[in-house]
């Protein structure tokens, strides 16, 4: 499979979006327990950051869950799949030149680890 797998290197890279944009790009990861607060801080930051200019995107766990990680149940399995697709959506966003700000239940360190 690996050898059917092209990485494409493309002129406009994070780099050039961050020169661009003039703010760099990262992942803020908020996680404790359902109901925390977790989605309304990640809100009112984003709210501040856009009036300020900066690019953002607010993935929160429960509307992840309602499409691309939609056949994920709440197993200890699924779990981690949920936070490692999180983990992946992210660093494309990063990529795209965006501040990612995640609210996600994560309960396993080895999880919040990775990403």
């Amino acid at each position: 499979m690996e050898k059917n797998i092209v990485t494409h290197n493309y002129r406009i890279n994070r780099e050039v979006r961050r020169k661009s944009y003039g703010h760099d790009t990262f992942l803020i990861f908020f996680t404790g327990l359902s109901g925390s607060g977790k989605s309304t801080i990640a809100n009112v930051l984003e709210q501040k950051l856009f009036s300020e200019g900066i690019k953002t995107y607010v993935l929160d766990g429960d509307n992840v869950r309602r499409g691309i990680n939609r056949g994920l149940t709440f197993s200890p399995e699924d779990r981690s799949e949920n936070i490692r697709r999180i983990g992946e959506i992210s660093k494309l966003f990063i990529d795209a030149g965006i501040v990612i700000l995640a609210a996600f239940v994560a309960p396993y360190k080895k999880d919040r680890q990775h990403i």
